[in-house]
């Protein structure tokens, strides 16, 4: 969606992450995106290229004079083979991306880290998981009333598998922990008003074999619209490489129900569910073979395979990313402050990794500090 925060945080974050990687020596390289089309397909990529055409650079960028935010071109089916030969011969058109890009992910999350360990009162903690969360605000003495600025937020946590755990006050909350963010919240909430839970697990297969002579690019199957359900929910079955050249087919999207609302926390449930296997490979192998027909089946291996966290069921259309403000001691007057706040990030998924360090920006400067300054 050209309005939606996944693309203005993903289109700010793509910048972000660019200069981090060269800032910092993180291994990239942007080898480019095409999205291929079949007949019926074809006005859905024109549309995207007319929706590049016309987007807007995103707030906090910089040296923007002139360029396109989003440079795309549309080639013929003729004009995307002679990029990537093995495309199936009934690929009539493609949107060819060259700012997509791929990066080293474990040593970019590394520089994060290490950010963190250097910067002055920063700290991390390993292992460790939040058990609960409530709401604080010191009573006046005379009034009972909650003291201004001294609400927050009582973090209780246990690492590893120690038998007692910690307790901390925290001014303000940031709810980012992805698949449980939800849970996080939910757990501060009254039954009635706690958001329900939904599951995709997506697999990836990697790939050795014949039908990828010399692939150099990610490639991108237009979404199945026309009434599947899936359109919105998955980016497809895609061909993406790492920075060996390795190639992985994936993912594909699987609707997952959790035991019970009760035991959505159950390790042995999503273990199993988070461990590679063949179960998928054949589904994988059709949806692969429709736009690269030379790839074979038994080329393939499972890779691995993560969740997406849902925050709208099957057949249930776009979801942006959300960002959710909750207050310990809502009614004093200081919710535009931001004081006390809890902000949970919700139904970040892909492009989430992309979107990464726009998001912090989001967090930090258009909800809090903005809060801030209204608030004065």
């Amino acid at each position: 969606m050209i309005n939606s925060l996944k693309t203005r945080l993903c289109l700010r974050g793509r910048d972000m992450i660019y200069n981090r990687c060269e800032a910092h020596n993180i291994p990239y390289h942007k080898c480019g995106k095409l999205v291929v089309a079949r007949a019926e397909q074809q006005s859905y990529i024109e549309d995207l290229h007319r929706k590049s055409i016309a987007l807007t650079w995103p707030p906090h960028s910089t040296h923007t004079e002139g360029l396109p935010v989003l440079p795309t071109t549309l080639l013929s089916g003729q004009a995307a083979r002679e990029l990537e030969p093995d495309l199936a011969q009934d690929i009539v058109a493609a949107l060819w991306c060259p700012e997509t890009g791929i990066l080293d992910s474990h040593s970019f999350m590394e520089s994060l880290e290490k950010d963190i360990i250097d910067s002055e009162g920063g700290d991390l903690v390993y292992s460790t998981r939040v058990v609960r969360i409530d709401p604080y605000a010191r009573p006046n003495e005379a009034s009972g009333a909650p003291v201004a600025d001294e609400d927050g937020w009582v973090v209780q946590t246990v690492t590893g598998d120690a038998e007692e755990g910690d307790a901390i006050l925290a001014r303000t909350v940031i709810n980012a922990s992805g698949l449980s963010s939800a849970l996080v919240l939910n757990s501060i909430l009254s039954e009635k008003e706690r958001l329900p839970l939904y599951y995709a697990r997506g697999s990836y297969a990697s790939y050795h074999g014949a039908g990828i002579r010399s692939v150099s690019h990610l490639i991108y199957p237009c979404p199945e619209l026309g009434g599947n359900e899936h359109a919105f929910h998955s980016l497809g079955t895609h061909l993406t490489l790492d920075l060996q050249g390795k190639v992985k087919f994936g993912p594909d999207i699987e609707w997952v129900e959790p035991p019970s609302s009760h035991d959505s926390e159950d390790a042995d449930f999503w273990e199993a569910h988070l461990t590679p296997d063949e179960s998928r490979l054949e589904e994988i192998h059709r949806a692969v073979t429709r736009y690269l027909p030379g790839v074979r089946l038994e080329g393939m291996q499972p890779d691995y395979c993560g969740m997406r966290p849902k925050l709208v069921p099957p057949g249930g259309g776009f979801q942006d990313f959300i960002f959710r403000s909750d207050y310990s001691a809502p009614g004093l007057g200081r919710e535009k402050a931001g004081a006390g706040a809890m902000i949970s990030l919700l139904g970040i998924e892909s492009p989430g990794l992309t979107s990464s360090l726009a998001i912090a920006e989001y967090v930090v400067e258009d909800i809090l500090r903005a809060g801030e300054q209204e608030g004065v």
